[in-house]
């Protein structure tokens, strides 16, 4: 897979990867990533600047992160480039590493969970802990095919 571009005007922030976003929360949770009534280029917009950090990773065997909006970039001080070349499981420390693969296999099976917490590391080790946390499966519309699995954090504390 080649380089993903950062989201911006110019690529209606990557409003194709949000629309997968925004159709797979909504049929795991019954709720809705943004307001419905956006277009997917205004969602993608909105959700890149949202005031809550929204991640998501390809299928790949050592998923690497795919898309990130400003707060997640904020929360673990890395940028676009940096953080959409980090294999997701590097978001945990080594010792939480399979505890985040349980959770995940969790999702994949169920589609979704929605209560989940735990702690993170940001670029230079910095640790915060997540909370509320929904973690759900991304699905391409009609076909219901794999693409990966994203999170939504709305709630985090540094430690």
């Amino acid at each position: 897979m080649g380089k993903i571009p950062l989201p911006s005007e110019e690529n209606n922030f990557l409003s194709q990867h949000v629309a997968l976003l925004r159709h797979s929360f909504h049929h795991w949770t019954g709720r809705a990533l943004v307001a419905t009534r956006m277009s997917d280029e205004d969602a993608a917009r909105y959700l890149f600047h949202a005031p809550f950090a929204v991640l998501s990773h390809d299928t790949a065997k050592d998923p690497i992160f795919n898309y990130a909006n400003q707060t997640a970039l904020s929360l673990f001080a890395m940028s676009w480039e940096d953080l959409t070349a980090l294999p997701s499981r590097k978001s945990v420390e080594p010792v939480a590493q399979a505890e985040r693969q349980q959770v995940l296999d969790e999702v994949e099976s169920h589609g979704f969970i929605d209560d989940y917490s735990g702690i993170r590391i940001g670029r230079h080790g910095r640790r915060f802990l997540i909370e509320h946390t929904v973690v759900w499966n991304v699905i391409q519309p009609r076909t219901g095919a794999f693409k990966g699995q994203a999170a939504m954090i709305k709630d985090w504390k540094f430690l």
